[in-house]
């Protein structure tokens, strides 16, 4: 998974294309590598199934949604208060660290995911979760 965003880009005629095509975007990230990331670090308390709720509420369409917002979840008073929507941003902001530094009083019990390449496929698979 390394190698693969460092390799430069060939077109079909052999061409170098790496340099011509410019620098990737600082966030992107690999949605099928991100759906093993969620298997490993999320199924476990979040579903990725619409109205789903487990031990945390179901993220389907949590890119972009306001924080706190599902009717059928009751969070904690703390999620509850945050102003906040989760933008790609803000998700690899709080997913860096945990829960509870990210925003104290939640209930999540979640000590952050350390790879920033993970959480930036773990971002992209939940961007398609729609």
């Amino acid at each position: 998974m390394f190698l693969r965003r460092r390799l430069p880009l060939i077109a079909a005629s052999g061409v170098l294309l790496g340099a011509l095509a410019g620098p990737r975007p600082v966030h992107a990230g690999d949605a099928a590598a991100g759906a093993d990331v969620f298997r490993s670090e999320c199924s476990e308390c979040h579903s990725i199934r619409q109205g789903r709720n487990k031990k945390g509420p179901s993220l389907f369409g949590i890119v972009g949604r306001h924080a706190g917002a599902l009717p059928d979840y009751h969070y904690s008073e703390a999620l509850q208060r945050a102003d906040w929507t989760w933008t790609p941003e803000k998700l690899r902001w709080y997913l860096a660290q945990p829960a509870r530094q990210a925003n104290p009083g939640t209930k999540m019990k979640y000590d952050g995911l350390d790879d920033a390449e993970q959480r930036d496929d773990l971002i992209s698979f939940l961007g398609t979760v729609r």
